[in-house]
């Protein structure tokens, strides 16, 4: 039976609802570990960086995400990536499980930011992008006792357990799972486990078609499942958040795909990906070609998108920078959401001065009331 949040909450403002994802935190404890389960493979060659396909799913895949939660995780997974200099290649979030492609650099090359007289200023600046300042400041001041006592090495072992942190696979998604479980009870009102067990993980050659490949396995499984005739209009996965203008949901595309990181803006990374998900994820019928044995896009719309070229006609290209044109609260005119904006400023922060966000540069452009996207579509 799934377990289901009360509809006091459901029925408050999305970012109400995700109070506690974005904050900064102080001192989180470390992720713990799980023994047994199959010994996990890892890169450790010469290679600059591994990619990664992990998977993990809820405890007996009973507990279903709703989209509110699947938003919150899909933050903290952003968050978290940028804090552990681990980047995302694409994505998906289903009811019960999520997949990321995951690239890893090689930690002694990447921490190299940090040398030199400014490194640890850097590094803490670095710190700030998951914990608030308040702990930074007692960090500060601990390093700086240790240090005034005469215990550098001290000082520099705290440094080193801060960096160990970094690049390191399994901390990366341990913490993800536990931040987002605890965030999660608390809403939900539960105790107990969510997650089953450990995650799964598989080692993908870091270029080429095995890259593209699972890229596409990833972005097509709400496709598989039935959930979605496109991925396009499956708002959790890196596909979908790239053609939302997302920059980092694109360069992890562009990578799956061999292209520069600015491929995407030219368009031929988004239309030679869009084609590879069409060709991919056909649905596959019996020997009659009567029934279809597995889920997938139609034959037709496969056809179509191929001929097409994988391009996107504006409106697509529309719809799909915004998430959901009921999220806009407020649609139209610049005039018009003004107009709402002033006679509900007090529903507003004191510092907000417009109420219009801009959604399209049209020679007629509309407006809503919240930023829905992030950047502007031609």
């Amino acid at each position: 039976m799934k377990t289901t949040q009360s509809s006091e909450s459901q029925a408050l403002p999305l970012e109400e609802q995700l109070v506690g994802v974005n904050a900064k935190t102080g001192l989180y404890p470390a992720a713990r570990s799980w023994s047994g389960g199959r010994r996990r493979i890892l890169g450790k060659g010469p290679l600059e960086s591994y990619c990664y396909h992990v998977m993990s799913r809820t405890c007996g895949g009973e507990i279903w995400f709703d989209e509110v939660e699947k938003e919150a995780l899909r933050r903290i997974i952003w968050r978290m990536a940028e804090f552990s200099g681990i980047k995302i290649v694409t994505y998906c979030l289903m009811g019960n499980h999520f997949h990321i492609l995951a690239e890893v650099p090689h930690r002694p090359t990447w921490l190299q930011r940090f040398d030199g007289p400014q490194g640890e200023a850097k590094l803490f600046q670095h710190l700030s992008t998951l914990y608030s300042k308040s702990y930074l400041g007692m960090l500060r001041d601990e390093l700086a006792d240790l240090r005034q006592r005469g215990m550098p090495i001290l000082a520099e072992q705290k440094i080193d357990a801060l960096k160990k942190r970094f690049c390191d696979l399994s901390l990366f998604v341990k913490e993800i799972k536990e931040r987002f479980s605890r965030w999660f009870n608390k809403r939900r009102g539960r105790r107990g486990t969510l997650w089953m067990d450990r995650f799964k993980s598989v080692l993908v050659e870091a270029k080429g078609e095995p890259l593209r490949t699972m890229a596409a396995y990833i972005d097509l499984n709400p496709v598989r499942a039935g959930v979605a005739k496109d991925p396009t209009s499956y708002r959790w996965c890196g596909y979908a958040e790239a053609l939302g203008g997302s920059r980092r949901a694109q360069r992890g595309l562009c990578k799956a795909l061999s292209k520069p990181v600015d491929g995407w803006k030219s368009a031929a990374a988004a239309e030679a990906y869009r084609c590879l998900l069409h060709s991919e994820g056909r649905e596959v019928k019996d020997a009659q070609n009567e029934m279809v044995v597995q889920r997938g896009i139609s034959v037709e719309s496969a056809r179509a998108v191929l001929a097409a070229k994988g391009k996107l006609s504006p409106a697509e290209l529309v719809r799909l920078r915004v998430r959901y044109f009921t999220d806009g609260v407020v649609l139209g005119s610049r005039e018009f959401v003004e107009g709402v904006f002033e006679a509900q400023r007090n529903q507003f922060s004191p510092s907000r001065k417009h109420g219009a966000r801009r959604i399209t540069e049209s020679a007629a452009p509309f407006y809503s009331l919240r930023q829905l996207r992030l950047r502007p579509v031609s």
